[in-house]
C-alpha cells in the first residue's frame, strides 16, 4: 500500500472516530437539554445532531480522496468544488428546515393551547408545511443556480402552476380563510342555536371548511364556511338563552278586552310561578295591536330562560288561554264562509 492511500484511509478511519464521538457527545447534550425548562437547546441539537455527523464523515471523505494523489488525473480535474457547494447546500436545508419545523411544533402547539380560539390549530399544521417544504425548494434553486442551470424557465413555471393551483383552490382557500374569520370574530360557537338562510338547529363542530349544523329534527347539515360569513347569521344563544315568546290571541268583536288583558296577564303569572322556564323578570305583557276582519287581535308577550323551552312554554300558555276563555265565556272567533243559493227557477 503506498504512502497516498494510507493516508487517505487513515484520514477515513479518523473521520469515523471524530464522527462517532460528535454523535456520542450530541446524545449527551441532548439528556443534559432535556432537563432544562427552555425547548431551544433541545430544538438546535435536533437540527445539528444528525447533519453535524454527516458533514464530519463527508469531510473526511473528501479529504482523504483529494489531498492524497488516489484518484485518476482525469477525476481531479472534474468540478469537485460544484458538488462540495451542493451538499453543504443540502446540509444547510437541512439544517434550517429541520429546526424551523421544530420549533414551530414545538412553541406553536404551547402558544395554541394558551389561545381561546383554534384559529391557531389550523393555521400551524400549515405553517409547519411551509416551513419544511419552502426551504428545501429554495435549496433546489439553489443548487441548480450552482451548476450554472437556468432556473427562469422553472420559476415561471411555478408561476403559472402556483396561479392554476390558487384558482383551483379558490373554493377551499376561500372557506378555510372564512373558518378563520368564525374563530376570530365568533359569531356563534359550538353548542349555539343558530338560524341561518333556511335552516334552524345548534351548531355541533366549526371545521377549517365547514360548519356543522344539527337541526331540530336530527339533521346535520353541513355549510361551507364562505357562506356563513357572506350571509346573514342569528344566534339566539347571544348574548344569553334568555327568549321572547310571542303568543297571538284573538277574541270576537264585542268582547271585554280589558278582561281579556287581565286573563292573559293572569295566566302569565301564574306560569312563571308554577314553571322552571317562564321567568316574572321581564314581567310579561299584553298588547292590543288590530281590528281584524271578523276579531280583535293582539299579542301575549313572555320571556323563556332557554330558548330550548320556548314550543313548551307556548304550549303551557295557550292549553291554560283555551281553559280561561271557555270559562270567562270569552269567544274564539274562526273563519267561516257562508254560502247562499238562490233559486232562479219557477215554481
Amino acid at each position: 500500500m503506498n504512502n497516498g492511500l494510507f493516508y487517505a484511509v487513515l484520514t477515513i478511519i479518523f473521520g469515523l472516530v471524530v464522527a462517532g464521538i460528535a454523535h456520542i457527545i450530541v446524545r449527551w447534550l441532548k439528556k443534559t437539554a432535556s432537563k432544562t425548562d427552555s425547548h431551544l437547546d433541545d430544538i438546535l441539537l435536533e437540527a445539528l445532531g444528525k447533519p453535524l455527523v454527516i458533514m464530519i464523515l463527508a469531510a473526511s471523505t473528501y479529504i482523504a480522496l483529494t489531498h492524497f494523489e488516489i484518484l485518476p488525473e482525469t477525476v481531479t480535474g472534474f468540478a469537485v468544488d460544484l458538488y462540495v457547494n451542493a451538499f453543504f447546500i443540502l446540509i444547510g436545508a437541512w439544517i434550517i428546515s429541520t429546526f424551523s419545523y421544530t420549533l414551530l411544533r414545538t412553541y406553536g402547539s404551547v402558544i395554541a393551547e394558551k389561545t381561546d380560539t383554534d384559529f391557531d390549530d389550523r393555521l400551524l399544521p400549515l405553517l409547519e408545511i411551509i416551513a419544511r417544504y419552502l426551504i428545501w425548494f429554495v435549496a433546489f434553486l439553489l443548487i441548480l443556480a450552482n451548476f450554472d442551470i437556468d432556473i427562469t424557465p422553472l420559476l415561471a413555471g411555478a408561476g403559472i402552476a402556483g396561479l392554476a393551483l390558487a384558482l383551483a383552490a379558490q373554493d377551499i382557500l376561500s372557506n378555510f380563510f372564512g373558518g378563520a374569520i368564525i374563530t376570530l370574530d365568533k359569531p356563534f360557537k359550538v353548542g349555539d342555536r343558530i338560524s341561518f338562510d333556511t335552516f334552524f338547529g345548534d351548531i355541533v363542530a366549526v371545521g377549517p371548511r365547514s360548519t356543522r349544523l344539527k337541526t331540530l329534527d336530527s339533521q346535520i347539515v353541513t355549510i361551507p364556511n364562505s357562506r356563513i360569513t357572506s350571509n346573514i347569521v342569528v344566534n339566539y344563544a347571544q348574548p344569553d338563552f334568555k327568549m321572547k315568546v310571542r303568543i297571538p290571541f284573538s277574541v270576537a268583536y264585542g268582547s271585554d278586552m280589558p278582561r281579556v288583558k287581565e286573563i292573559l296577564l293572569g295566566i302569565a303569572r301564574n306560569a312563571a310561578q308554577k314553571t322552571s322556564w317562564v321567568l316574572s323578570d321581564p314581567a310579561p305583557s299584553v298588547y292590543f295591536l288590530e281590528f281584524g276582519e271578523s276579531s280583535l287581535n293582539g299579542q301575549l308577550i313572555l320571556w323563556t330562560n332557554n330558548y330550548d323551552n320556548a314550543w313548551d312554554v307556548q304550549d303551557y300558555v295557550n292549553s291554560r288561554i283555551d281553559e280561561g276563555f271557555r270559562r270567562e265565556g270569552i269567544e274564539i272567533p274562526f273563519r267561516q264562509v257562508d254560502v247562499r243559493i238562490r233559486n232562479t227557477g219557477g215554481s
